[in-house]
């Protein structure tokens, strides 16, 4: 990744007021890119794009829904940028079920606003959509592993509207882009963990509520087995991508897959033991009780990602929960969390 790439680079990510987008700003705004954030406000509180002070480290946050196409158009035409990394979303998949009409429309009409809108902004020359990993037809198989090229589906809301943002970005691309010199791909990642999420229905952020508040943490599908990551990971990737689309432009106009080394792909149960090792504590209790569907294996092949783009993982599952944790423990000290933030993107970049 050649970070001197985006000194001065204008670049607008949607979805900036969140965990990952709040990562992704404060990254890039640390390495002289001009920030351009379009967003709802934090949708938690505490948040890491307050805790962090980021909209005093980005040029101009844009507040709104990312299904208003004329606000996007808007606030696009006043940030001029070369780069669109789309993260909006609604990204739950236990929220999906509760609010599947929300869903549909932010994670599929709000994709396509994201393309009309760039159409209309002369300066644009690359686009990062961010998906998930949920998007792929999953057959429940503990030795598959997914590639680009597998069939897209999804059983929930949730997974199935990322899906469908799979194909409208490859209609968008074929149908507009690609005659505009616009050049746009998928990114699919794994179980993004660090300091900073305060999600609901989120391991590492139900885990930290029930320690610090001292109460159970109630475990409904211990089994499940995912692709743990550090933030840091799949966001490396999306930038490594970006600076390839912008320099070559349709030959990297394509789905990629960003996910951790298949040994760290662990259970639920992996997880939580090493984090309740760590904090000498047995705070929570399986109840094996799964109201609602959700996958029991999913794992990533990122052979492509590696082969072509030359990304590969830092940090492993242990390293990844240590850093988390640190954070946290940062954050309860009262440290300037903008800083400590940046000293782990450096220790990162440095690894």
């Amino acid at each position: 990744m050649n970070l001197d790439f985006w000194k001065n680079r204008r670049v607008f990510i949607t979805g900036h007021t969140g965990f990952k987008g709040g990562w992704a700003s404060l990254w890039l705004s640390s390495l002289g890119a001009k920030v351009y954030g379009y967003s709802l406000p934090p949708p938690t509180s505490p948040s890491f794009f307050l805790i962090t002070k980021l909209h005093k480290k980005i040029s101009k946050s844009f507040f709104g829904n990312i299904i208003d196409l004329r606000n996007l158009i808007r606030a696009m035409s006043i940030a001029k940028p070369s780069i669109i990394i789309h993260m909006a979303a609604q990204s739950l998949v236990r929220e999906s079920y509760k609010t599947p009409v929300n869903t549909f429309l932010t994670n599929t009409i709000g994709t396509v606003n994201v393309f009309e809108a760039s159409r209309q902004i002369k300066t644009v020359k690359a686009i990062i959509n961010v998906t998930s990993d949920k998007c792929y037809d999953n057959k429940e198989k503990y030795i598959k592993t997914y590639r680009e090229d597998d069939r897209l589906g999804g059983y929930d809301p949730y997974s199935s509207s990322k899906a469908c943002s799979e194909i409208i970005t490859n209609a968008y691309r074929e149908s507009f882009l690609n005659s505009a010199k616009i050049y746009v791909a998928s990114a699919r990642a794994g179980n993004v963990i660090g300091g900073g999420d305060w999600a609901s229905d989120r391991l590492i952020p139900d885990f930290f509520r029930a320690l610090n508040s001292n109460k159970i943490l109630r475990v409904r599908f211990p089994g499940a087995i995912r692709p743990w990551q550090h933030v840091l990971e799949p966001i490396s990737g999306y930038l490594n991508l970006a600076e390839k689309l912008f320099k070559y432009g349709k030959k990297y106009a394509e789905s990629w897959n960003f996910g951790p080394n298949e040994r760290d792909t662990k259970s639920v149960h992996e997880i939580l033991r090493y984090l309740s090792g760590k904090f000498k504590t047995s705070n929570f209790k399986i109840e094996n009780k799964l109201q609602l569907h959700e996958s029991r294996f999913l794992k990533l092949n990122s052979s492509k990602a590696k082969f072509r783009l030359s990304w590969k993982t830092k940090w492993n599952t242990e390293l990844a929960l240590n850093k988390t944790i640190e954070w946290y423990q940062a954050w309860k000290n009262d440290e300037d969390m903008s800083n400590f933030s940046i000293s782990q993107i450096r220790s990162y970049e440095k690894k």
